[in-house]
């Protein structure tokens, strides 16, 4: 029987060891291959166009893309060839590094990097990206890829010459190592196959390095990305052909309360550029999504998180003096940080699919409800016949109020789509993970933005646990302050006994909120933090309604909330 037992366990430990490898697999072709894939996708979009002569129905910015796809690769191509062709000592500063990547993946990149800086400067109300931005931004992601793609290289070359040397016959002790790298590279031991692979870390380019490359592909891309508004079907009116993107110099004050200007070099995408990103944002490319697998235990600065995609221990924005500040911290000093991290890190998450379905039949019915913004614009005051200077100064400061609130309404638009895009990617994972970092302050956060545990209601109610566990009889009393303290309005000011008395008053409410959430009463609406809430009443209807309660699975994180935060202030006052 003991040996039955044993055969069972392991067998489940290999099962579940293939089901990692499988796992670790898609996360290397993930963080690896997501450029390639997107040019493979515009290759065969323009195949289409090519064959049928005429443009696919795509989205807006999938359409854009397609348009300065081909003019940029073949810009990037030209540069190359003719930085090639010179001399060294005559060459441009970028050259080094322009040849890096074929010209089709550079391009693939400059775009993406470029509307994604558009997008989040739309989303904080800013018409504009600042040049030093865009070009580093655009550097550090080429080097981040070539470092991607040298190793893949020569990895790939490595395992030809492993099966040349097998034909060939090779000594016992080269075996012995070449067996050694197979089976690191089947396990994915990454960092130990690039040592036996002799596969030496690449010196970091530098901000300069990245800034003077990023600088040449911007300017190709503002001499080649135009824009069109749709061509008048009359024919009278010639096509108004205009560049997507403009350099100018503007005066910007980086202090709100300082009327102190200074000079930066920006790029100002044209309107018809911003007029449908917030119904294509989704089509955007997110290279830091969540992890298929537990991400890498944090030994170092910039050892930790992702397997390739660059990550580090801390969100430095740039500033050189934090990171060699950080990089000179022993690390012995920071296990206890490492540690912490990794423990968050490995917390396995899900969708939570239920939620998720409602929040998509509410966005696909323009929103406006549940804390989600309006799709729809609000409608730009005419101006008035009257000469009054009276109603012309209303006039215009009504104008302004609605430009105001249709931008504010644009960027939470974008936003929504971008977290919905994350949770529709995975929604059929069984699980997936958040690598965790710090700011300067030791506050921990998941390296990715949009869709995760510590942003808006509409996050935490469509996130949960992958792993449940039964509710017992006190997993059921906190699920039921948790619902009363999400429900909020006062309730959740009151004592236990009250928050419990308030939820054993409304059952019936939790009870039609989770059987007919848009159709019903929709009692979950009026709660502060709706998603959440909503989540609560379904997990909370099925217990209740269950013939066992106290052993139905619960997913949901229960919240618990510090009252008294002054103390903090106090212990760091103390040093404590």
């Amino acid at each position: 029987m003991a040996y039955q037992t044993e055969t069972v366990k392991i067998e489940h430990m290999e099962i579940e060891k293939r089901k990692y490898n499988l796992l670790r697999r898609r996360q290397v072709k993930e963080e690896t291959e997501a450029w390639e894939r997107m040019v493979e996708e515009y290759r065969e979009l323009e195949r289409n166009m090519c064959q049928k002569k005429l443009a696919p129905n795509l989205p807006h910015i999938k359409g854009l893309f397609l348009g300065w796809f081909e003019p940029l690769r073949e810009a990037i191509a030209r540069e190359q060839t003719i930085q090639r062709g010179k001399p060294k000592n005559v060459r441009a500063s970028h050259a080094p590094y322009i040849d890096l990547l074929p010209a089709d993946k550079m391009a693939v990149i400059v775009m993406h990097k470029m509307m994604a800086l558009v997008m989040a400067a739309h989303g904080q109300g800013d018409d504009y990206v600042q040049v030093v931005q865009a070009v580093v931004h655009i550097g550090g992601a080429i080097e981040q890829e070539v470092r991607i793609h040298n190793f893949l290289e020569k990895n790939k070359n490595y395992r030809k010459k492993k099966a040349a040397d097998e034909v060939q016959g090779v000594s016992k002790e080269k075996e012995i190592l070449k067996k050694r790298v197979n089976s690191l590279i089947r396990r994915r031991r990454l960092v130990e196959v690039q040592k036996l692979v002799k596969n030496e870390e690449i010196k970091p380019w530098g901000q300069d390095a990245q800034a003077k490359l990023g600088s040449r592909l911007l300017e190709l891309l503002t001499e080649t990305a135009y824009v069109q508004p749709p061509i008048d079907q009359s024919g009278d009116i010639p096509p108004d052909v205009r560049p997507a993107f403009r350099h100018k110099i503007k005066n910007i004050s980086k202090d709100p309360r300082h009327k102190v200007l200074k000079r930066y070099g920006v790029i100002e995408c044209d309107p018809l550029i911003l007029s449908g990103l917030d119904t294509s944002a989704k089509h955007m490319l997110i290279p830091y999504v969540p992890m298929l697998v537990p991400p890498k235990k944090w030994k170092g600065y910039d050892k930790g998180g992702h397997l390739f995609l660059p990550s580090y221990i801390m969100r430095t924005h740039g500033s050189r003096i934090q990171q060699d500040a950080l990089k000179g911290v022993p690390v012995k000093q920071m296990h206890k940080v490492y540690e912490a991290l990794d423990t968050l890190g490995s917390t396995k998450w899900r969708v939570n699919k239920k939620v998720l379905a409602v929040v998509e039949s509410i966005w696909a019915s323009g929103g406006n409800i549940a804390g989600l913004v309006d799709r729809n614009d609000i409608p730009i005051p005419e101006k008035p016949i009257s000469e009054d200077s009276t109603e012309i100064q209303e006039w215009k400061w009504s104008v302004r109020k609605a430009i105001k609130i249709n931008r504010e309404r644009h960027s939470q638009r974008c936003d929504t789509e971008l977290k919905l895009s994350v949770a529709r990617k995975m929604e059929n994972e069984e699980g997936f993970y958040y690598p965790h970092n710090i700011d300067f302050r030791g506050r921990a956060y998941p390296m990715h933005s949009h869709l995760n545990h510590l942003s808006s209601d509409l996050c935490r109610g469509v996130l949960e646990f992958a792993e449940g566990r039964p509710l017992g009889r006190s997993g059921l009393h906190w699920l039921k302050v948790h619902l009363a303290n999400l429900y909020a309005g006062g309730v959740e000011k009151l004592s236990h006994d009250g928050r419990l008395a308030f939820v054993e008053n409304h059952l019936d409410d939790i009870f039609d909120s989770a059987e007919n959430p848009i159709n019903g009463n929709r009692w979950w609406l009026t709660a502060e933090d709706p998603f959440q809430c909503l989540a609560a009443c379904f997990n909370l209807s099925e217990a209740l309604k269950s013939s066992s309660p106290y052993s139905v699975q619960s997913y949901l994180p229960i919240h618990q909330d510090g009252s008294c935060n002054g103390l903090q202030h106090y212990a760091a006052l103390g040093r404590d």
